[in-house]
């Protein structure tokens, strides 16, 4: 299976303004297709192949006014045409939303690096008319790349490769374990696993405390500092969104590395199988008083996450449909109780079963997959 591999690179300024031409033309040639489709559907003809816009982008590089989409990689611009293309082509197969154009301020900056022009040498690495650039740790050598990507996080840069690695062979135990995401914690495993939910910790707290006092400072910043109808952005301002973009960056971090280390100990237990639930996230999103609580406990990514290390490790993993009613029937007697609400935190059933709802809810997933052979 091919695991990707992301490393800090330490880019000097002459290579990091080279990094952000590179960015900026990534974004504006996929920016480019994606009007460029828009305009050739309202037209009423066939969808454009990337190879068709692809020679339309070389075109346009000779005109006087373009110039500087040739100041990068040429690898930089066509695979930003594939990616617009792709992005299309989920949308049309129902795997996604329709692509939306990359914003200059909220779009995380990346592009792409040519697989067979990457080269490593100790702590070092080559990127396309870049040169050669500083690495915080070894890139791994001797092996083929997949789908090298240069990305700027808000404060440092990275390179993210994929390479293939054997799958591990382990000792598999006969355990079926059932994980059971919520709200309230981050997840519940029918073994009495119990993951807290990070987001209520003192840390993240003071963390979000301090971000909201800064979206105030800035907000009264620009009105101050407003001319007519256009804001003007002063020094300070910039001093307070870099500070606010660095706290982003940090509750990203403390919220992917608490999943991480949640799916771990998952996987560490080593079972046969592991059943979760196919979450309708989308339609959790759309209630008002959940819609934050259900964002930041990120369980799209907790699934994500959890399925490539059961892959990676030889465990089988099982999603029960969204309209099993994993909740409403009794662990013990398997009696459904249609009347559950959303509050009812305890599952009190007639067979005088009186468990903590959610614990329910995992034990029901994973006597499923004891079911399912």
């Amino acid at each position: 299976m091919i695991l990707a591999k992301k490393i800090r690179i330490k880019p000097t300024k002459e290579q990091e303004i080279q990094l952000w031409k590179s960015t900026g033309v990534a974004r504006w040639v996929y920016n480019w297709t994606l009007a460029r489709q828009q305009e050739n559907y309202q037209r009423g003809l066939k969808f454009l192949s990337d190879n068709v816009l692809r020679k339309e982008i070389t075109q346009i590089k000779k005109q006087e006014d373009f110039q500087w989409l040739s100041e990068v990689s040429n690898n930089v611009a066509k695979q930003a045409v594939k990616d617009a293309c792709n992005a299309y082509k989920r949308f049309f197969k129902g795997l996604a939303k329709r692509p939306r154009f990359k914003s200059k301020k909220k779009s995380k900056s990346s592009f792409y690096n040519d697989n067979v022009k990457l080269k490593v040498k100790k702590n070092t690495v080559l990127i396309e008319k870049v040169g050669w650039v500083a690495t915080s740790e070894q890139v791994p050598m001797g092996v083929k790349y997949t789908n090298p990507r240069v990305s700027f996080d808000g404060k440092y840069w990275y390179i993210s490769v994929g390479v293939e690695q054997e799958q591990v062979k382990q000792e598999l135990t006969n355990e079926v374990i059932g994980v059971d995401l919520g709200v309230k914690e981050l997840a519940i495993c029918s073994n009495e696993m119990v993951f807290k939910n990070i987001n209520k910790t003192k840390e993240v707290r003071n963390i979000e405390k301090r971000l909201r006092r800064l979206q105030r400072s800035v907000s009264r910043k620009y009105e101050m500092n407003k001319e007519g109808d256009r804001f003007v952005k002063t020094c300070n301002i910039i001093k307070i969104e870099k500070q606010i973009r660095n706290l982003h960056r940090r509750l990203a971090n403390i919220r992917n590395n608490h999943i991480h280390q949640a799916t771990n100990t998952i996987v560490k237990t080593k079972p046969c199988k592991v059943v979760m639930e196919d979450l309708n996230v989308v339609g959790m999103m759309k209630n008002r008083h959940l819609a934050k609580a259900v964002a930041k406990q990120k369980m799209y990514e907790f699934l994500r996450q959890l399925k490539y290390k059961c892959e990676k490790y030889g465990i089988e993993f099982i999603q029960v449909g969204r309209f099993f009613p994993s909740s409403k029937t009794c662990s013990c007697c398997g009696q459904i109780k249609s009347d559950l609400k959303l509050s009812d935190r305890v599952y009190k059933c007639d067979c005088g079963l009186e468990i903590d709802r959610d614990m329910n809810a995992a034990l029901n997933l994973a006597k499923f997959g004891e079911l399912v052979a």
